[in-house]
């Protein structure tokens, strides 16, 4: 009897911080959207203020709510868009938006990536856009074979 209540009890602890865990990583890409409150629409205040407040109510997230929010603005690769690689075999980075320049490396196929932003370069295929990587690493990779899985800003 006390066993099978251990494992409900260990089962039940384990079950909530997986909620509770889920709630803080949905509260995050929120307030990435619109780090200065009032600064959005208001449906956009009403949404984060939706999303903050059950992250506020757990136990656990008020001291690192805070302390989240304050190292998460510093650091540029948490808000970065990103790609996943589409080509079928693995994808040339660039010096430059070109065919033309220096090989810097290359991803593999499935690879996601960070994008800092877009610019107009060589046509590759009909698409004329390329990405300059993010996240720290240097160069460009045509557009063409990266599916962006999230609004890429212009350079």
């Amino acid at each position: 009897m006390y066993s099978s209540l251990a494992t409900h009890r260990v089962t039940t602890a384990i079950a909530g911080l997986l909620i509770a865990g889920s709630g803080v990583l949905a509260a995050t890409p929120a307030l990435a959207a619109a780090p200065v409150p009032g600064a959005g629409s208001a449906g956009t205040a009403s949404t984060s203020t939706a999303t903050t407040g059950p992250a506020t109510s757990s136990t656990a997230t008020p001291s690192a709510g805070g302390a989240t929010s304050t190292a998460a603005q510093p650091q540029k690769p948490a808000t970065e868009p990103t790609g996943r690689v589409v080509s079928r075999l693995p994808l040339t980075i660039r010096q430059k938006a070109t065919t033309n320049s220096r090989a810097l490396g290359s991803l593999q196929p499935g690879a996601v990536v960070a994008l800092h932003c877009k610019v107009v370069g060589q046509n590759v295929d009909g698409n004329n856009r390329w990405y300059r990587l993010g996240a720290g690493r240097s160069g460009y990779v045509a557009a063409r074979y990266v599916q962006n899985l999230a609004t890429v800003p212009w350079c």
